[in-house]
């Protein structure tokens, strides 16, 4: 274990490639790791079971895995009883974005951060090839780091909070060499909107492409078992 005198990070791990690869970071980093999920009774709530395998991969402290049924709100593919799209990534923000959903997770992460003694928090955010979700752009990232000092004892104290966005500005392929880099187990991970019964990726949804595709140009093997190949 760490020597209790580095600091703690918290990151933000919901099972998916990108947040394995930023809560990696902050171990590389040298933070002490705290791992957050939330369990948002979304349609993949496998990927929960992958947020778990990769908190113990990477030693953190706690996993804590909280409790918040966003279906209660819908509006979203992955929150309500909308369709997943498979046609491909298009130009518009899709039906699975789920309104306010960084918003929401950053702001539970800055509460146990400043419970916790942490200023650091890390999301695997990404503005290159992802959705085109709000809540991905640097614009916002800058914003709730703004916010989060003005909202905190802490921050009206003078300790800031930082909002870690290490992949704010890779690629897919990016992420996955990064992962390689550090030495990640990928195949631990979860992308998939839509799972198959059999726990498949089901290969055609915007995750999914964005996934297959990123390990193709990265020129790697992608470790995924689509029920489908994009």
């Amino acid at each position: 274990m760490p020597p209790m005198t580095q600091s703690i990070a918290i990151a933000l791990v919901s099972g998916g490639l990108d947040s394995m690869v930023s809560a990696a970071r902050a171990r590389e980093d040298g933070h002490r790791l705290l791992a957050l999920s939330i369990d948002y009774n979304q349609r993949h709530k496998v990927e929960l079971e992958a947020a778990a395998k990769i908190a113990a991969m990477l030693g953190a402290e706690r996993h804590v895995v909280l409790p918040l049924d966003l279906r209660a709100f819908g509006g979203s593919a992955l929150t309500a009883d909308i369709d997943v799209p498979k046609t491909g990534v298009g130009a518009d923000i899709p039906v699975t974005y789920v309104p306010a959903r960084n918003t929401i997770f950053l702001s539970l992460a800055l509460g146990w951060a400043e419970a916790a003694g942490a200023r650091d928090l890390y999301i695997g955010v990404n503005a290159l090839d992802y959705s085109g979700y709000p809540d991905c752009r640097p614009e916002f990232i800058a914003g709730f780091e703004k916010l989060a000092e003005l909202a905190t004892k802490a921050g009206v104290e003078g300790e800031p909070f930082r909002i870690q966005a290490p992949l704010q500005n890779m690629s897919k392929a990016d992420i996955v060499r990064e992962a390689a880099r550090l030495g990640l187990d990928a195949g631990l991970s979860w992308s998939c909107y839509d799972p198959t019964p059999e726990g498949l990726h089901c290969g055609l949804c915007d995750s999914c492409r964005l996934r297959s595709r990123g390990f193709e140009e990265a020129g790697l093997p992608d470790p995924t078992r689509y029920a489908t190949h994009p």
